[in-house]
């Protein structure tokens, strides 16, 4: 899953279907729910048959991001990268999305490109790289315990500046 969700002119439900062409009208609502996708897409004029513009630019950036959690939760796939997955996500929305991303991360290799550190927190290791170098790895916890560049980040509380600066890539082998 990617920052820019790849989402193309047909309707909501066909570009779901994306993950799963065999998927049921139930399965593609479940996942809409789980990905917090099914409130927006009901009060549009024609449910999961509205069309999606091309790249989906009829579509927030959020809005986006969901369809893509929601075609990934269908798929099913047992490893998952996700490129900034929630990075057009208000603070609320990412909370609801981050326990839907924990099902869908259950018992699947998983590796997470995040400038938002409350994306890694529950990674079974996170790599800090700065200037292309590992600078840092471990558990959240004993990264902030190092009071290197992770614990300078995560005191901030907040996003890193420069997304160039110091990526954290974040590894999670399922439960």
């Amino acid at each position: 899953m990617f920052q820019d969700p790849g989402l193309f002119y047909r309707s909501i439900a066909d570009n779901l279907r994306i993950g799963d062409p065999d998927a049921t009208q139930e399965q593609i609502e479940a996942a809409a729910r789980a990905a917090e996708a099914h409130d927006f897409i009901v009060v549009k004029p024609e449910g999961y048959a509205t069309l999606v513009a091309e790249r989906g630019r009829s579509l927030s950036g959020g809005e986006r991001q969901r369809l893509s959690i929601a075609r990934a939760m269908l798929k099913g796939a047992p490893i998952l990268i996700l490129d900034e997955a929630t990075s057009a996500l208000d603070n609320a929305t990412e909370a609801r999305i981050q326990r839907a991303l924990g099902t869908l991360t259950r018992n699947r290799t998983t590796f997470v490109i995040a400038h938002r550190l409350s994306t890694v927190r529950n990674a079974d290791i996170i790599l800090v790289l700065k200037d292309g170098e590992l600078a840092e790895h471990g558990r959240y916890d004993e990264l902030v315990a190092l009071g290197g560049l992770f614990a300078e980040l995560d005191g901030q509380g907040q996003f890193v500046a420069d997304a160039d600066d110091a990526p954290i890539f974040a590894e999670d082998e399922g439960d």
